[in-house]
């Protein structure tokens, strides 16, 4: 297994994230059936993803979708973008240094606690974040 680079973030380091990430939440047995079931072509969704974060970390603008829409639609709940966070902060650890690692969880933790927050409203429930002040 490769060890944490140090090195800046590029591209491809991105894109060793979001595919090993998404590798895992496809086989996992929580939140995989989830996503197996909505997303039809992996490698276009993936392509997406590695946009969307290019845009969140490196500034390219390349992403100009708009993620929380198709989120609304999902079955989710509190324990799936809890899943969803452990499974990204273990592979941000694993892709990045430590102080690399922290903002990429940093934004992912204020996305999650953003789609939650959509969910909840669409379900008319009041939702408090919880996960940006998680102890990393």
């Amino acid at each position: 297994m490769e060890t944490a680079s140090t090195a800046p973030v590029t591209e491809d380091s991105i894109k060793r994230l979001v595919h090993t990430f998404y590798g895992r939440v496809r086989k996992d047995e929580l939140i995989g059936p989830i996503f197996n079931s909505q997303i039809e072509d992996w490698d276009e969704h993936l392509a997406k993803l590695c946009d969307f974060w290019s845009s969140m970390i490196l500034r390219t603008g390349r992403y100009q979708g708009r993620p929380m829409r198709p989120h609304l639609m999902l079955p989710l709940e509190g324990e799936h973008f809890d899943r969803w966070l452990d499974l990204f902060e273990a592979t941000a650890r694993e892709v990045f240094h430590e102080d690399i690692a922290a903002v990429f969880i940093d934004r992912a933790r204020r996305i999650a606690d953003s789609f939650e927050m959509g969910v909840k409203g669409q379900q008319g429930v009041f939702y408090t974040p919880r996960h940006v002040n998680r102890p990393l």
